[in-house]
Parts: structure tokens; sequence; C-alpha cells
């Protein structure tokens, strides 16, 4: 699977004869040029400006709560985890074998029983910059709990961007990580996975 990040919590996920996958889709309201995708599954966690511009890849099966879903080969699970504030769905994705957990704007650290309904999960789609959603310290708690093989960091403080987020730095420290791999997109199979837990950056790619 090869997995590229557009900015907030917007991927997409790309496996040769499966279904493409993008998810939490945003707006021009956050200020990032939105870009064309051509998907067949759009994921949205929760209905906000940053997260569910649904007309951004047309003609996709629009996900947008809990359920279980095969699409094209892939299998989708969705997890719902709302809070006093606000509804939100996890999905998590498996595609080869290989599992992809979104967190969408998860803004707690998830119950025991939440974090088991996700199943084993081999890449973890983390928010870490607070806002709305998990800062970087709550990020690394779940992180913990989940045991995921790779994390990669979302929903921080990038250029253009006008929402008040915490920069990845931040995240980062709380970490440890002082060299982190950066990368413009990752590639990952489930025979290629670290057997600890590694942390993945993805450069933000830019709307064309």
């Amino acid at each position: 699977m090869e997995i590229t990040w557009y900015g907030l919590a917007c991927f997409r996920m790309t496996e040769r004869g499966t279904a493409t996958i993008v998810t939490d889709p945003f707006d021009e309201t956050i200020g990032l040029k939105v870009p064309r995708l051509k998907s067949d599954i759009l994921t949205s966690s929760h209905t906000a400006p940053g997260h569910a511009n649904l007309s951004m890849a047309k003609g996709a099966r629009v996900l947008t709560g809990p359920g279980e879903y095969e699409i094209g080969g892939v299998f989708i699970t969705g997890v719902a985890t709302p809070s006093k504030t606000r509804s939100n769905t996890i999905f998590v994705f498996e595609v080869e074998g290989l599992t992809v957990a979104h967190l969408g704007d998860l803004d707690h650290v998830p119950s025991q029983s939440r974090i088991e309904a996700l199943g084993t999960v081999d890449v973890l789609l983390v928010p870490v910059g607070g806002g709305s959603a998990l800062h970087a310290s709550n990020a690394a708690e779940v992180i913990n709990l989940i045991e995921p093989s790779i994390v990669i960091p979302m929903h921080y403080k990038t250029d253009d961007l006008n929402l008040k987020l915490e920069p990845l730095s931040k995240f980062l420290k709380e970490m440890g990580i002082t060299n982190p791999t950066v990368v413009d997109s990752f590639k990952v199979t489930k025979s290629s996975l670290p057997e600890e837990t590694q942390t993945i950056i993805l450069s933000q790619k830019e709307a064309a």
C-alpha cells in the first residue's frame, strides 16, 4: 500500500487491484488548496469543514459512521468514539492483510473495549496537534495502548493551515524522536513492517 498525505487528516491510500481510499477531505476554509483526487472510497470521521468535504472525490462510496463494509477488496470497520463535545468515527482499513487505522478527530484516550474493537493495527494515523483532537501527550498514550508497527502523525500545524494547532516538534519531543524519517509518500506491506514501533513523517503533498 502507498499512503500519501494532503494535509490535516486527509490521506490517499492506494494498492494495485483494490479500491482507492481518501480520508477526511477538507475544504478551502482551513487555508489549504483542495486537491482533486480520484477515489473509490471516501471516509469522513465527523462533520467539520476540515474533515467532511464530500465533493472532493466524486463518484466515491461515502462512509460517515460506524459499521462494517467491504468495497473493492478493502475491508472497513468504523468504530464510534464519541466524547462529551463531539461525535467521531475511527476507520480501520484492511488491505492484503495490512491494517491501517485512521483516528479521525479523536479527542480523548478511548476505553479498553474500544481499543480492542480496532483489532491489530499495523499502521496508525494519529492526530497530534491538539485543537479539537489529541494533544501530543494524549497521542503518545494512545499509541502505547494500540501498539502499532508504524505511526504516522497528522492534524498538526503546517504552512498555510489557518487552524490553531501545535507544531509537529512537540509530538516528536514527547516521543523522544530526534531524527525522524521524512518521506514524500510511504509504501508498506505486511511483510515489510518493523519489529518495533517506528514513526514516519509524511511531507504534505501540494494540490495540483
